[in-house]
């Protein structure tokens, strides 16, 4: 195997599970993987998870399938790269906690959260990671969740023996944002007010440089009060 032998180039996913990527048979048997298993992959920023791995042939040897959701959790688009890497066996889990973000809960109850998210995950043994999200659609909502906590941590598989917690005030989505310092507009993506005001900021202090140089080529200061 070549150095290069463990990246793979991002194409959308053919069908949508979150917890499945694709990669070519051949690719599967030089990275010894065998249909159905954990792996872990890593994205931009630093950003991992880990997901169940099935083979299509139809897929190119370098090219790796994912949905919007993973492709979200690794901060990629399709064309990005992604990197497998090896990891140690991936334990079922004995604990997961897990909250809903804030946004879209209107007319949701709590019963309805808990009986949607231990129907997603039941008999399922899909593998979680911290940090990562995931969408349910009750009812006319489209849900986001988050994967807060994992015992073990920082993944494991969530069999029918692990405890699902979602006790806890859902997340606050603009809190959690502007107190990241990660903070990209692939993490506001479909805020469109968010990032309007973002690339206005920064369109804003492009211009005060540019006219600030201007004034200072003639010996002149920008003026800082109206």
């Amino acid at each position: 195997m070549t150095d290069q032998s463990n990246r793979f180039i991002v194409e959308d996913a053919l069908d949508d599970d979150n917890s499945v990527v694709r990669l070519s048979s051949e690719t599967m048997e030089k990275l010894q993987l065998f249909c159905g298993d954990a792996a872990k992959f890593k994205g931009r920023k630093r950003r991992q998870t880990v997901s169940l791995v099935l083979s299509d042939d139809s897929c190119q040897h370098d090219r790796i399938r994912m949905n919007k959701v993973m492709q979200h959790n690794l901060r990629v688009q399709p064309g990005d790269i992604v990197t497998f890497q090896e990891c140690q066996h991936v334990s079922y889990g004995k604990r997961v906690y897990i909250l809903p973000y804030a946004d879209l809960l209107s007319d949701i109850t709590d019963d309805m959260l808990n009986e949607h998210l231990q129907s997603y995950f039941r008999d399922a043994y899909r593998p979680v990671y911290i940090g990562d999200t995931f969408n349910l659609q009750i009812g006319t909502n489209t849900v986001e969740f988050k994967v807060i906590e994992t015992d073990p941590n920082p993944y494991c598989i969530v069999a029918p023996e692990t405890v699902i917690d979602n006790k806890g005030e859902p997340i606050s989505r603009i809190e959690e944002q502007y107190s990241s310092n990660e903070v990209d507009f692939l993490d506001v993506a479909g805020y469109d007010d968010i990032k309007k005001c973002l690339q206005e900021s920064v369109q804003g202090i492009l211009n005060f440089q540019n006219t600030n140089h201007k004034f200072l080529t003639f010996g002149l200061r920008f003026p800082t009060k109206l």
